[in-house]
Order: structure tokens, then C-alpha cells, then sequence
């Protein structure tokens, strides 16, 4: 199924949605299959969610990208967090976000080089800056002076190459949102540690969750209508939810959105909330140190993938030069293997957009090995 064909059925399908309430109507696109699963087109036609989750069994490789207004500051993406910079004062980066450099034909032609399959980037980070067109907020880049819808180049560039394009997005922890969740009743980080507070967000009785997740289902359901066929909802700031009264997060109610819109999109949420994700989403240091984690999601049967960064998720400056080389990740790719999993590997986009030319390097390298020596084993010592 081409992009622009999907997204005039879904943009169908949401509208019957907000008609007909929020579950209504099971949507159906047809027998056409998404320019990623080429090879799996029988099973996804039996069943689009197993059709994607065959293939992404046989993944192995994928490229995270890691970029927004923290890129800006080259000080990693929790910049906001860690320095405890003012909602009023960050969202001024706002104003210098051009990405004049952020080319996706060139991206997406490096995954292929790398032997990648798919692709994730960061829809929407834990600063709530959107890389989307989105009517929920100003907040976003095409209210930005790039004056560009950065999924939307990307979603084409991935259909025009066959690669599955996985979207990234901030869901337990949001640093803006007034009604997000505050530090007086979740932890896992939900906001930086003002002090004072800071009067962008609501307290107390003013206070009202509920707001905040209909602003994540309105963001949702315009990444599953506006972008043609996804590959993966991946759900991050899993630590912020699981502190508290997860039943708040009305999780079930999320997930149900993710399957109306889009029945072959896998879900993902790290570790998990309740047991319906489709595969398991680790960051690569959290195995050796969470054991009984590690037991469940082996004893699971289900996908495994583990990310990691070749040096910081978001930019930063202090890494310039000393990035993580090929044997470096050749031995990721080997630990993935472990686990019969796919590595996630994520490269952080310099302030203009452009990749860096270590990394780069490093990835065509990769893929060259690849080509001509196979997928590195995991060989137990």
C-alpha cells in the first residue's frame, strides 16, 4: 500500500472514529501491505499484526534517532531536566530549531548501507516538542523556522525504500504539559525539580490527568492517521507511570486506540505495563542489572529488542570524536543476538540536522561486514 493511498483511508477511518466514539468501528485498509513487509505479504494479509511481528522477528538492525530542541543546547536530551531549565525559557530554542541539514533520503539511505531494516525517531521527547504537524500545540516544528514536518519526510522516505518506519513517543513523561504527571504524586523523573515551582504547571485540585492522556490520544491518533502504514508505537518514560497508580494512565484505553487505527502496529513499552505489548524494548545496560526483568521477558517468548546509543541519545558536544566504533558495535549486534533480538542503535543528529560523520562511517562499515561475513553470533565463553 503506498503512503498517500493509507493515509486518505485512515484520515476515513479517524473520522469515523470521532463520529462514532473513540471504539466504534474496526477500520479496514484492504489487502494491501506496507512497502516494508515485502516478503511477508501472506501472513500479514491473514493477520496484519502477525505478519509485522514475523517480520520484525527477522529484523535484527534498526537506527534510532534522537533529535529535537535539546540537540540545540549539545548537553543530551534530559538538558531540561538536569539544569532545571525554566518551561518559558526552554521553549525560546524553539525559535532556533531550523534543521537545515536534517535529510531523511540521506538517513534512510544509510540504514540500508547499514543492513537496517527500520527506522525510530523521537516523535516527541520528554520535552513535549513535537516533531510533527500536530493541532494539539504550537509546540512543534512546523511552527518552528524549519517549517517542517520532519515524521512526514521520513514516513515518505521509508515507504519510497521499503524500510519500517517506528515512532517514538513520549507517553508517561511529559516536562511541559501542564497536567502531565507532577513530582507530588509520581516519580520516574515526571518534572524537573523546580524550585521554585514552576507556574507553567498545574497543582493540586487544578491539577488533572485526564487532560493530559485526551492530549496524548489526540497525538496518537495523528501519528496513526497522518504517516501511512507504522511499524511500531514505542512508548517511553515507562518509570514514571509504574511509580504510581498506573490504572490513572488508563493504559488499556491507549492501547485499544493503537489497534483500532492501526491493526498491524506493534506496541512496545520498555519492560511493559500490562502484559499486551509485542515485544520487549530493554535499554542494553538495564539486562545485566535487572535479572528478574531479564527471566520474565525470556520466559516470554516474545520479540526482544535491546537500544543503545554509539555516544548519547540526544547530542552532546563532549562525545565529539570519540563515538563508539564498529567493533563496538559489532559487539552489540552479537549481545542482541543472545536474545534472539534485534539492536536498536541509536545516532544523535547534530544541531542542524546532519549526522555525524564518525557515525557514519560506522555504519556503512558495519553494513559492509555484514554483507560479507553475516550477522555476528553470540558465542557463549
Amino acid at each position: 500500500m503506498d503512503r498517500r493511498t493509507f493515509v486518505q483511508l485512515a484520515g476515513l477511518g479517524a473520522s469515523s472514529l470521532m463520529a462514532g466514539g473513540l471504539f466504534g468501528c474496526r477500520q479496514s485498509y484492504g489487502n494491501s501491505v506496507p512497502s516494508f513487509l515485502k516478503g511477508y505479504e501472506s501472513g500479514y494479509r491473514q493477520d496484519p499484526l502477525a505478519g509485522t511481528l514475523d517480520w520484525f522477528r527477522d529484523a535484527k538492525f534498526g537506527l534510532f534517532i534522537h533529535y529535537g530542541l535539546y540537540s540545540l543546547l549539545g548537553r543530551g536530551e534530559w538538558v531540561q531536566l538536569s539544569e532545571k531549565i525554566p518551561v518559558k525559557e526552554y521553549e525560546k530554542l524553539k525559535d532556533r530549531f531550523t534543521a537545515e541539514n536534517f535529510d531523511t533520503d540521506f538517513i534512510t539511505d544509510l540504514a540500508l548501507e547499514a543492513e537496517m531494516k527500520y527506522l525510530n525517531i523521537t516523535t516527541r521527547h520528554h520535552d513535549s516538542f513535537c516533531l510533527f504537524n500536530t493541532k494539539t500545540t504550537d509546540f512543534n516544528s512546523v511552527n518552528s523556522p524549519a517549517k517542517r514536518d520532519l515524521v512526514e519526510e521520513l514516513a515518505t522516505a521509508c515507504d519510497k525504500k521499503g524500510l519500517g518506519l517506528c515512532l517514538y513517543f513520549s507517553h508517561g513523561r511529559d516536562w511541559r504539559h501542564p497536567h502531565a504527571p507532577n513530582n507530588d504524586n509520581w516519580g520516574g523523573y515526571a518534572r524537573p525539580k523546580y524550585d521554585p515551582k514552576d507556574p507553567y504547571y498545574k497543582y493540586g485540585d487544578e491539577h488533572d490527568l485526564d487532560i493530559y492522556i485526551a492530549y496524548m490520544h489526540d497525538q496518537l491518533t495523528e501519528l496513526l492517521t497522518q504517516y501511512g502504514p507504522v511499524a511500531n508505537i514505542w512508548l517511553d518514560g515507562h518509570a514514571t507511570p509504574m511509580s504510581g497508580d498506573i490504572d490513572a494512565f488508563r493504559i488499556d484505553e491507549t492501547y485499544a486506540l493503537i489497534r483500532k487505527l492501526q491493526p498491524g502496529a506493534m506496541i512496545s513499552a520498555k519492560w511493559g505495563y500490562n502484559g499486551e505489548e509485542d515485544f520487549y524494548a530493554p535499554e542494553i545496560h538495564w539486562l545485566k542489572k535487572q535479572k528478574e526483568e531479564v527471566e520474565k521477558m525470556v520466559a516470554s517468548g516474545k520479540p526482544v529488542e535491546i537500544c543503545t546509543a554509539i555516544a548519547g541519545w540526544g547530542y552532546t558536544a563532549k562525545h565529539d570524536g570519540k563515538h563508539r566504533g564498529v567493533d563496538s558495535v559489532l559487539d552489540n549486534l552479537r549481545y542482541a543476538n543472545q536474545y534472539n533480538g534485534n539492536l536498536l542503535l541509536n545516532t544523535a543528529p547534530l544541531p542542524d540536522g546532519s549526522i555525524d560523520k564518525q557515525d557514519i562511517a560506522t555504519l556503512r562499515e558495519v553494513g559492509k561486514i555484514v554483507r560479507e561475513s553475516g550477522w555476528p553470533k553470540w558465542e557463549q565463553s
